[in-house]
């Protein structure tokens, strides 16, 4: 696989924007774990393999448990996740598979008892952006960091 075009280096100012975006999401409150779960899940759907290196790397640097990230893709059957992780997970499914599940209210409703209101519109903004990030990085596609890793 070869890389289409960089996207930073033709549109700096744009993209400036989306890292503004992306910093001020994850500088909120619902802690750093958390969202990178969300992230890896949302890029395991996606088939997102830039982004998987990327945020793989970034739980491990953080100390995560590897059984925690192995497990995540079958997380629904994996009795290693919070009530509010599994909450986190079922919503950013939803929200990423939207086209066939239509953001059911099972899924929101199981943020009510983990999240605050702000507490959610924060996951559901880190699931559109992490969801903005894999369309781009695959659309132009951008390699994989990890030489492993590259096509």
């Amino acid at each position: 696989m070869t890389a289409r075009l960089d996207y930073y280096a033709t549109s700096p100012v744009l993209l400036g924007k989306m890292l503004d975006l992306e910093q001020a999401v994850m500088t909120d409150g619902l802690g750093h774990g958390l969202l990178e779960l969300v992230k890896i899940r949302v890029s395991q759907i996606n088939g997102c393999v830039f982004c998987l290196d990327m945020h793989l790397r970034i739980l491990q640097q953080a100390g995560e448990r590897t059984d925690r990230i192995v497990l995540l893709s079958a997380w629904q059957e994996a009795t290693i996740y919070t009530p509010c992780e599994r909450a986190a997970l079922a919503w950013a499914e939803a929200l990423t598979r939207i086209a066939t599940t239509h953001a059911p209210d099972m899924a929101y409703e199981g943020l009510r008892g983990h999240f605050s209101d702000e507490g959610i519109v924060q996951l559901t903004m880190a699931i559109v952006m992490i969801n903005s990030w894999n369309r781009l990085v695959m659309g132009f596609r951008s390699l994989p960091r990890a030489p492993g890793l590259r096509g």
